[in-house]
């Protein structure tokens, strides 16, 4: 009878003792993916600003307005995932002085040189388009052809853009050689076309705080996913839900 009871203690014992290392060993995991993903940067640019609107919207919405919101919103869920976030620019301004001659050179060559010196992991470019067909729409993603991580992060974020938003959109990432950026850039570097300003419906939706916040969120879950399935972050575990 004692042997008995000196067993089921024993397992008692046992039991609670694996509840609690477990309860650590959680708590260690947590520990461990926060440090994993501090080691992280990420550049963000908000393409044009300054002299240069972008594109001009159907509504007369400006796309350096779009973009630099979209990217605020995007350096705030991605800090909040404990990843460092360089921005090219923060505020309305161009990145050149008012005595620059040619200030589109400038402000891109300012840039490429914000990117590389941050040797960051990845940097993502926030833009819009527009085309001369009204109907055209929908979000989608460029790489350079040469860059393969760049084609992974561009195909993650491209299906990460059609799940959140999930407007019918059927584009797939696509590659690119000619986009001064992609061609200049160290590091993995992909353009997010967020949407087309050509297209009422859509440039209206762009302009929407809400809508913003949505694509801003399916770029960050779609950044989150990049490090946690790219073979060159394989160690890195991070949730993504």
């Amino acid at each position: 009878m004692k042997r008995k009871y000196f067993n089921v203690v024993f397992l008692c014992i046992v039991f609670l003792l694996c509840i609690l290392c477990s309860d650590k060993s959680i708590k260690t995991m947590k520990h461990i993916l926060a440090q994993r993903k501090s080691g992280i940067t990420v550049v963000i640019d908000a393409g044009h600003g300054g002299f240069d609107p972008g594109k001009v919207g159907i509504n007369k919405a400006l796309e350096k307005d779009i973009n630099l919101s979209i990217a605020l919103k995007l350096k705030n869920y991605l800090e909040e995932n404990n990843i460092k976030v360089i921005m090219t620019r923060e505020d309305g301004k161009g990145l050149y002085q008012a005595s620059d001659k040619d200030k589109k050179r400038v402000d891109m060559s300012k840039r490429v040189s914000i990117i590389n010196s941050s040797n960051p992991n990845i940097a993502i470019s926030i833009h819009q388009n527009s085309y001369s067909q009204e109907s055209i729409k929908g979000a989608q993603v460029f790489y350079h052809a040469n860059s393969e991580e760049g084609k992974i992060l561009a195909e993650i974020l491209q299906e990460r853009i059609k799940k959140t938003i999930n407007d019918g959109n059927h584009r797939l990432a696509k590659s690119n050689s000619s986009y001064y950026l992609l061609r200049h850039t160290e590091c993995p570097l992909v353009i997010v076309e967020c949407g087309f300003l050509s297209n009422r419906k859509e440039a209206n939706l762009l302009i929407d705080e809400q809508y913003q916040d949505k694509m801003a969120q399916a770029i960050c879950l779609g950044v989150l996913e990049y490090f946690d399935t790219s073979e060159l972050y394989s160690g890195m575990a991070i949730q993504t839900n």
